[in-house]
Formats: C-alpha cells, structure tokens, sequence
C-alpha cells in the first residue's frame, strides 16, 4: 500500500493521460452508466447522497481497474499486435477504445510497474467502496478481475472466451443493484444479466472482435469471427441485440419507476438507432468498418437508459 501511494504522489499529473488511456477511461466512463441505471432501474427512486457518492466512487475505481488489468494480462499479445502494419490503421480509426492512445503500456508510454501500481490502486478504492456499501459486492469485483483474466488469456485458445466477456459486463450492474438493494426480484436479476450479456455479445465484443480480424489472423487468434467466419458473426449479432432491445423494454416494466409510453417510445427509438439500424447494417455488409460503427453505437445505449430513468424520477408524474 505504501508503494501505491508512494507512486500516485511522485506521478507527475501531465503523465497522466497513458494512464488514463490504459484504462480506457472514456468507454469506461459510458460504461459506467450501465451500473448507475441497473440500480436506478431496480430502486425506482435516488439513493441518499451517500450512497450515491460512494456508489460513483466505487464504480469508477473498479471499472478503471478491470480495463486496466485487461491490458497488463494482454501485454505480452499486444506487444506482439504491435508488430502488425495494420495496427497505426485500426489507431486512426473511429475506436471509442482508442480515443486517447491503445495499448499504452505494449508502446512504453508506461512501465509494467507502473501500470500494475494504478490497477492495483483503483482496486483497492473499488474493495473499499465495495464493503461499504454491500460485503457482497466485492464477491463480483474478484470475479469480475478473474473472468477479465480468463478472457485475455483464452485469445489464442477458444472463441468461448466472447461468452466469458458476457458474464463480465453484467458483474458490475449485478453489483450495483446488491450494493442498494440487498434483496432484489430474481426476475429483475435475470432480466438484467441476459440483456446485458446480449448487449455486450452483440454490441461490444463480437463487432470489435470482427474490427481486428486482420491482425488477430497474424497473431493466430481463437475470437468468434475467426473461428465461425464473418456471417455466423453477422447473425450472431443481429439475434443477441434483438434479444437485448426487447429484454430493455422488459427492464423497464419490471421499475417500480413505473415508465409510462413515452419513456417506451424514447428507449425503443433509441435502441433501433444504436443497435437494430447497425446491426442490420453490418449484418448486410460484412464490413469491418460497419462492425465498428455498431461497437460505438451501441457504447451509447446504456447511456441512454440511464438518462431515461434519471429523467423519470425526476419528473414521476410525467
């Protein structure tokens, strides 16, 4: 602990940014939505401000600490991927993941050492937020480190590490709920965790999976494209993001918020726009540039959600 802090105080701020970057703090922060309207969804009403605060605190430590650990497992492959000409290619392109620097660490914008000290200091505000808003919770943070591992680690060995990265997107939303609500619906549970498996299957892993196939070809990868080809990935995606848009109508029913129509109509325009149009789009054409035109796309959906059930709350009678 004496060495983290030792680190955070000697880091000149202005070095700051491959830090950030090796967390993919603006995903990461989209991402973070995703627990905010898990719980605001379940609750139908704003936690205290404590809660509140600390849930915020908590969600931004263990998120910039699993993507962060994402890259030190990967950093022997992406030192390897860093090999590839088409890596400068995939860069300049329109990556959310990308928009400060990729893979910071493999291009030794920082050291191992480094990277391991900021994970590990972002883990230990996580475990911390964690015990104090529900012991529970820290359960899901190792699970999610550990299947966040697994995943990296299965990249050459088997396409089913796309389910694994499923399972790991739901662990914090799962959180989330537990941390306000101790006692939740198992209907709501389950409702949650398969939309957002789907969500993540469809939306995040199969389509930048299907943006990388050029390189993960040269680096001899086991992803789902790779293994069961471009039109079963095309599918793939166009079923798991139906199941996911009508599971998010579903969520929204089960709200003791009580949604009236048009929260409905808003979230359904919105997931044809985020997630059907360019789901159907990449289904079409194949293209990696479509494939990840529907990754960014379909970034903004939780987003979307957790506006909805901001604005109902703050407007009830609406």
């Amino acid at each position: 602990m004496k060495k983290i802090i030792h680190f955070i105080k000697n880091t000149d701020l202005s070095r700051l940014k491959p830090f950030w970057a090796l967390s993919r703090t603006p995903h990461g922060l989209l991402d973070m939505t995703t627990p905010a309207f898990a719980a605001l969804v379940c609750l139908g009403h704003f936690p205290s401000f404590w809660q509140a605060l600390l849930g915020i605190i908590t969600a931004f430590a263990g998120y910039t600490a699993v993507y962060a650990l994402n890259d030190l497992v990967d950093y022997p492959c992406d030192q390897e991927r860093l090999k590839q000409d088409v890596f400068a290619q995939r860069n300049a392109a329109l990556d959310i993941d990308a928009a400060l620097v990729r893979h910071p660490l493999a291009q030794g914008l920082i050291s191992f050492r480094e990277g391991l000290l900021w994970t590990l200091f972002w883990a230990v505000i996580a475990v911390s937020g964690a015990w104090m808003l529900n012991p529970v919770c820290i359960l899901f943070f190792i699970a999610g480190c550990l299947l966040e591992s697994l995943y990296c680690l299965l990249f050459k060995v088997s396409p089913l590490r796309t389910l694994v990265n499923g399972v790991v997107k739901t662990l914090g939303p799962l959180a989330a709920v537990y941390a306000l609500k101790p006692e939740p619906s198992l209907l709501y549970l389950l409702t949650l965790f398969f939309m957002l498996f789907f969500w993540e299957i469809g939306g995040q892993n199969i389509p930048n999976d299907c943006g990388d196939m050029v390189e993960d070809i040269r680096l001899k990868a086991r992803t789902f494209p790779l293994v069961f080809g471009i039109d079963l990935s095309a599918f793939a995606v166009l079923v798991t993001l139906y199941g996911a848009f009508v599971l998010s109508l579903i969520l929204l029913h089960l709200s003791p918020a009580d949604f009236t129509f048009p929260f409905y109509l808003i979230l359904a325009a919105g997931g044809v726009i985020l997630l059907i149009f360019p789901a159907q789009r990449f289904y079409q054409s194949r293209e990696s540039s479509d494939a990840m035109m529907l990754f960014n796309k379909a970034s903004y959906f939780p987003p979307l959600i957790f506006l909805l059930v901001w604005a109902r709350i703050i407007f009830p009678a609406g």
